[in-house]
């Protein structure tokens, strides 16, 4: 698996994955945003559809923010997400997460556990939410769920994190929340505690390597595994 980091979703050979849009978070939110997140979310996936012209889009899970209910907002912004991944000409793949229990409601499509890609080599990518252990096995798994970010500095960023054979023996990307009203959890305030990794499938996570994309200077920036680089902070 190469992926290819932009903003904070991941190019995946022909096809772009996101996770933790969480849309109708503003509505539970203090926090003041520009124009909005869902709007936000479905411009920014808009500029990603135009830059790398996939072939699917996959949404792993937490598409939703509410356990119980459907925000206008929320509903608007999903279709958003489908009115721009069809006027791409992609297929949309809709992963549920752990927050979606009203996803069915608000999409007519089918909804996924897990999907795996359709990559162009040997190798088996499976992408699902990451609040549950994946059932099919894979070389190489792509979950959200934690909503990684990092301090550098200072400044909470979003990352991904690596994690080469993290997951019984299977590589592990982990992304961020695709929604920028999501703070993140800092994944270096992790170490050193014996609290357990949120997801079951991101164990071990000394040994995974921050990934963050600065959309300034529009550079990929690969960090040393969490063990080493928290002692660099």
């Amino acid at each position: 698996m190469d992926p290819t980091y932009r903003d904070r979703a991941a190019y995946i050979d022909g096809t772009l994955v996101l996770a933790d849009t969480h849309f109708g978070k503003g509505e539970a939110s203090t926090v003041e945003f520009p124009i909005g997140a869902g709007d936000d979310c479905v411009e920014r996936l808009a500029g990603l559809l135009d830059r790398f012209e996939p072939a699917e889009v996959v949404l792993a899970g937490d598409v939703f923010h509410s356990f119980d209910y459907v925000p206008d907002s929320a509903d608007e912004a999903l279709s958003g997400v489908v009115r721009a991944v069809r006027e791409a000409g992609a297929r949309l793949v809709v992963v549920e997460g752990n927050h979606d229990a009203m996803l069915d409601a608000a999409y007519s499509g089918e909804l996924r556990d897990e999907y795996e890609l359709d990559t162009d080599g040997e190798e088996t990518v499976v992408v699902t939410h990451g609040h549950e252990e994946p059932e099919t096995p894979a070389d190489a798994y792509v979950v959200g769920h934690d909503h990684p970010a990092i301090e550098i500095e200072g400044r909470k960023r979003p990352c991904f994190l690596v994690g080469d054979g993290a997951y019984r023996r299977s590589d592990v990307l982990v992304l961020p929340s695709f929604n920028r009203l999501v703070e993140g959890l800092s994944v270096g305030g992790r170490l050193g505690t014996s609290r357990p990794e949120l997801s079951p499938v991101v164990t071990g996570i000394s040994q995974y390597r921050p990934v963050v994309f600065d959309s300034e200077s529009e550079e990929t920036l690969t960090f040393p595994p969490l063990g080493q680089f928290s002692r660099m902070l």
